[in-house]
This record gives C-alpha cells, structure tokens and sequence, in this order.
C-alpha cells in the first residue's frame, strides 16, 4: 500500500477538511437483503448525502486544495448529474464562480437542481464523455479551472472518507461493493479500506451496457464502450481514468455487471421494503448482491448505496411495471353491449369480487367490432390471484367474456 500513502494521507485529511460539510451517513442492515442474499447486508446511504449522492465529498475536498488564483478564475466540470450538483453546492459555500456541462438527455431533474445549487448550466452531447470533451475545450479558452469527476486524486481523496466511515461503524466488514462509473468513488475506498483492512475483499458493479471498467480489465489496458444504453446514467461512462483504472486494477478483488432489469427490481424493493429511494446508479452493488454476482453467503457485506437523485417520472414507470411484473396490476380485455346497463354491470362484479379499477378504457371504433357493442379494457390493482379468477368466472358467469391481456 506504500503507493498509495499520500492518497491515504489526504483522505484523512479530508475528513478533517469535510466534517462540516457532509454527512457522516450510517450504515443500515437491511433484513429484506440479508435474507434474499445469505449474508449480513448493510446499506451504505449515501442517497441521503447533501446534494443526494457521495459526490459532494470529492468536490468539495478538491476545490478546498485549490490555490486562490485558481478559485478566483471559476471552476468548470462535466457530469451526467451527481457529480454538477456536488461541484456545485461546494463551489457557492466557498464563493466561487461554477460552470457545469452536462449531457443533453440529463434527467430535468439533476439539471434543476445543479442550477438551484448556484451553478450556470451548459448542455452540451448526448453521452457524460461528449460534456466531459467540452467542459475542457471551455477551461482552455476560459482559464476556468477544471475539476475532473473521477481522474483526480483530491476528489478521489474526499470520496475515500467514506471507506473511513465503513470501518468505523462496521469493522469486520468481509465484502464491500461499490458502484463504478469512472472509478472515482471505488478508488477512494480501495485506498482507505485496504490500508488498513488488506483482507476485506472489494468489488465493483457496473451496467452491463456500460462496463468500461471491466472491458478495461480483460483488455489489459483501458478501453473505450461504445452504444452504452442504460438507464444507469450515474455511470454511464465511456471510459475509466489513468489513475482510477491503475489503482483499481491492483486493488480490486474484481468487477460484475448487472442487467437493467435487475437493478430496477432492486430499486422497486428498496422503495417498497426499505422506504428508500435511489437512483439506478445509486443501487447496483445491491443488485449484485441481490442476484447472485457476488457470493456473500454468511458475510458482512457492505452495499454503497452511492445516490438518490432520481427522476419522479422514471421511477412511477419502474413501479408500475414491477406492479404488473408481480401480477399485483393487471390488464383484462373484452367486450360489452353497448347499451345503458352494461358498464353498471361489469362495474358491479369488480366491486364484488375485491378488485381495484385504475384505469378504465371503451373503444368503439374497432371496425371489426359488431356495432352493437364495445371492446373494454380495464387496468386492476388486485390482492392476489384468486380475487382475479373470481372476478373473470362472475363476469363469464353474466355472459361477459373477459381475458388477462399481456403486451
């Protein structure tokens, strides 16, 4: 570890330097994924950090180093949200001048907040590594200083107090896992953890359609993913960092993907079982360890829940598809007579049968449709099964043939 020593020295520093300026957030042992998984889970909230993600650490840390000509010209950043709003809310405690550019597609979101947190806003490509290029076209022509996401080692300094926090309130922690976009952020707590804890085993969890990290590692050097499409926007990045890469290459007992869908059934179950929220990046060391990526079976292990700045709208379509996933949402289609009576009757057998209408739809249009009827299409909140058989035999019952309809 003697290569690392002076990024060990500064991350001590730098929870000196931070300590009114973030949280110390706690860990949580979450019973659901302990059970799911066989292990001991604890969560790491970093969801609940000022700004909503552990991004404020290392922003605030790296302009606490810089120079005061350095402050006075302004600093520059690029990122796909977190990293905006950390550079952001630290820049304006300090007094200084902030520009981020960020990616067209960021979710309204992170946007709105970044501004509210002071910055001036620049949208700019469709991918974080488009924003990233331009952040640095601009400190050139600016003089603006540049304050890197991930490749620095004051903002992986002030990323690596959180490996500090982990070992304080969970020091027997067998397995950590950490989610890895640029690197920033697992670099840190390689770094701190490993200095002291050389045998605790550290992994990193990348989207499957955005796994810079682990291509970099079969490759043996770093490389860049190409047509990323994930809803992981935190860390959807292109390609890792010279130092990232290096430091996690030696440090790391290796790194798993997980699939879109799994990290949003993860999100579902924390929102519903947990009463947490996190944002798709912020919660796939836990859907490593929910399914299966990382062997944990009687381990305390340690899932870095790294944000929680989500899109309302996106996560209202998580849940509603998880709804209809567990089959506690579901679609029927049929047709009535249409005539007075026959909504009131079919209305009326729902009601009995215990069922939740959310959404009702007629169509008359179809032109296969006979013209003295209507097709029906109902959307149910159900408690179980048998509520729904009920319901489609009293239906079938009054000459109503209604079916569970799947897209």
């Amino acid at each position: 570890m003697s290569e690392y020593s002076d990024i060990y020295s500064k991350i001590l520093d730098a929870r000196e330097v931070l300590r009114d300026v973030k949280h110390v957030t706690r860990l949580d042992k979450s019973s659901t994924f302990s059970r799911i998984s066989g292990g001991h889970v604890y969560l790491k909230l970093e969801n609940l950090q000022k700004t909503g993600s552990f991004k404020v650490r290392g922003a605030a840390y790296a302009m606490s180093q810089l120079t005061d000509k350095e402050k006075k010209a302004g600093v520059i950043a690029a990122s796909a949200g977190n990293h905006a709003q950390g550079v952001a809310y630290a820049a304006t405690r300090l007094g200084i001048k902030s520009t981020i550019v960020m990616p067209i597609f960021s979710p309204v979101a992170k946007i709105q907040a970044t501004q509210g947190y002071g910055a001036n806003v620049v949208l700019h490509g469709n991918v974080f590594d488009d924003a990233l290029a331009h952040a640095r076209e601009t400190a050139e022509k600016t003089g603006a200083t540049f304050l890197h996401p991930f490749n620095d080692e004051d903002v992986i300094a002030g990323q690596g107090t959180i490996g500090l926090e982990i070992l304080d309130e969970c020091p027997d922690v067998d397995v950590i896992a950490v989610p890895v976009g640029g690197g920033g952020l697992i670099s840190g707590i390689s770094i701190a953890v490993k200095e002291q804890r050389p045998e605790v085993k550290i992994y990193g969890v990348e989207a499957e359609s955005a796994a810079s990290m682990q291509a970099s590692f079969e490759a043996g050097k770093i490389v860049n993913v190409e047509g990323m499409d994930t809803a992981c926007d935190g860390i959807a990045v292109k390609r890792p960092g010279k130092i990232t890469y290096r430091i996690a290459k030696e440090l790391l007992n290796g790194v798993v993907t997980v699939e879109e869908l799994e990290v949003t059934r993860t999100l579902f179950l924390l929102l519903e079982r947990a009463k947490i929220v996190v944002e798709p990046a912020g919660c796939v060391a836990l859907s490593a360890y929910q399914h299966g990526k990382i062997d944990i079976k009687g381990k305390n292990a340690v899932a870095i829940l790294s944000g929680g700045n989500i899109d309302m709208s996106f996560m209202s379509r998580v849940v509603e598809k998880e709804l209809f996933r567990l089959g506690r949402s579901v679609r029927v289609r049929g047709s009535i007579l249409d005539r007075i009576g026959s909504m009131n009757k079919v209305l009326g057998i729902v009601a009995e049968s215990g069922v939740s209408i959310i959404e009702i739809n007629q169509d008359r249009s179809d032109p296969d449709l006979p013209p003295n009827r209507a097709d029906l299409e109902m959307i149910l909140e159900v408690p179980d099964d048998k509520a729904v058989t009920k319901m489609l035999k009293l239906l079938e019952k009054e000459g109503l043939s209604f079916s569970i309809y799947e897209d």
